[in-house]
């Protein structure tokens, strides 16, 4: 598995679906939020780690925007009110039904973001390379939250509940969500592991998915061992004789952007390129669509119902 995506080429496959709750990452701060402009990424890694040991400072008259729907679910969920928030086609809170939209996560409108005067933008790590420049042109702090794990988004609920004096909120929203994958991971365990390939497919094209990627990460949860064995990076491409030698036991094809579009496409592909047919796990019956609405390339609040599935499909036989 040589090929990899470069960074910028995977975001932007990914994001085709930019301002939902599932915008394509990768790294930037591994594990932690980071704050502000005219910083690399080491930089706001090192800052980000200053401020999570020192505690971060409390806002209590904040003006709040959100660029994602996953981040403005989690503030939802922790109480707290926005002045503005990405443009999407999902259902926002009912708490933010009203409030101005400032463009879809990718390319945030800016001027109507700084006419909202807001003292923290909050967008996630994955999409640095994407806004990082468009804020620093502007003068506008942005905050990045880490939600490229569960582990990831534990830590950026908890961030969020310190800046914001939802700490209470914070702990409990990240227990519950603890208790319950606590919960859902036992149902697997004592079960034979079983080898899984993770498909994402966008409009046009799909990669493979690795353990660090979230999806990967929900794999891995369910006990499953990821066909794909590269480290560095969330996705990679590759050829269909390549994927076979790794020997799936399950394919799991996840469809971004234009759902129906891409299960149409998968299908297509499926049924064209002959090679799938090798595939055990082709001939045993053993690849399954997985649900865009619970499934995307990052945590996000339906994260436990996904794993529940997961598992589901991983152990069909299992009490």
């Amino acid at each position: 598995m040589k090929n990899k995506i470069g960074i910028f080429l995977i975001i932007t496959l990914l994001i085709i679906l930019a301002g939902c709750g599932t915008d394509g990452e990768t790294t930037a701060a591994e594990g932690q939020s980071s704050t502000n402009n005219n910083q690399t990424s080491a930089e706001k890694t090192e800052t980000t780690e200053k401020e999570n040991s020192e505690g971060a400072a409390l806002e209590t008259n904040a003006r709040i925007v959100t660029t994602t729907v996953a981040l403005t679910e989690i503030m939802d969920k922790l109480e707290l009110d926005l002045v503005g928030v990405p443009t999407t086609q999902q259902e926002l809170p009912d708490r933010y039904q009203d409030l101005p939209e400032v463009g879809i996560a990718m390319t945030p409108d800016m001027e109507l973001i700084r006419s909202l005067n807001p003292t923290d933008v909050l967008t996630v790590t994955t999409l640095i390379p994407f806004v990082e420049e468009t804020f620093d042109q502007t003068d506008t702090e942005a905050t990045y939250i880490n939600l490229e794990t569960i582990e990831g988004m534990y830590e950026g609920i908890e961030y969020i509940g310190k800046r914001f004096d939802r700490e209470e909120q914070a702990e409990e929203l990240v227990n519950n969500f603890k208790e319950k994958l606590t919960e859902i991971e036992e149902t697997a365990e004592g079960n034979e592991s079983p080898k899984v390939l993770v498909l994402l497919g966008v409009p046009g094209s799909y990669l493979v998915a690795t353990e660090e990627s979230y999806v990967g990460d929900l794999v891995k949860r369910a006990g499953g061992e990821n066909a794909i064995e590269e480290t560095g990076v969330d996705y990679v491409s590759s050829n269909t004789e390549n994927l076979q030698q790794s020997e799936p036991d399950i394919i799991l094809r996840l469809a971004q952007g234009m759902p129906e579009d891409v299960l149409e496409m998968f299908e297509q592909e499926f049924a064209v390129n002959d090679i799938w047919q090798h595939f055990k796990a082709v001939q045993e019956d053993r690849v399954y669509d997985l649900d865009s609405s619970l499934f995307g390339t990052t945590a996000d609040l339906a994260a436990a119902e996904a794993l529940e599935e997961l598992v589901g499909i991983l152990y069909p036989d299992a009490e």
